[in-house]
């Protein structure tokens, strides 16, 4: 009987052990995304804009879009540049999550 026993509280005693472990474990390897900055707001809807004719051939239109200046958003209107080799699409300006703090990727082509 004693045999029993004690082998019945050693292996709860083992169980409840790693069952403690396992949750630190988990905890310290999950990582929570930060919130927001305290200052973030959505980023507003595009603007309409009356896209000119282009000037030449060699020529994109650079769409107007919101530019996050650390304090507010800004709008700056569109216009045409000149194109560039590797300018497949626009990517609109948004914030995301890099090294563990959010930061604000400005809108580029890609």
């Amino acid at each position: 009987m004693l045999t029993r026993r004690f082998l019945a509280k050693s292996l709860l005693n083992a169980g409840a052990a790693a069952l403690v472990l396992g949750l630190g474990a988990s905890r310290a390897g999950a990582q929570v995304p930060p919130p927001y900055p305290p200052y973030y707001r959505p980023v507003p809807p595009l603007r309409r804009e009356v896209i000119p004719v282009a000037p030449g051939t060699a020529y994109v239109w650079l769409p107007g879009h919101w530019v996050w200046n650390g304090v507010t958003y800004r709008w700056r209107r569109g216009h045409y540049v000149l194109r560039r080799r590797g300018w497949d699409h626009w990517v609109e300006g948004h914030w995301a999550l890099r090294a563990g703090r959010w930061v604000w990727i400005p809108a580029h082509w890609r």
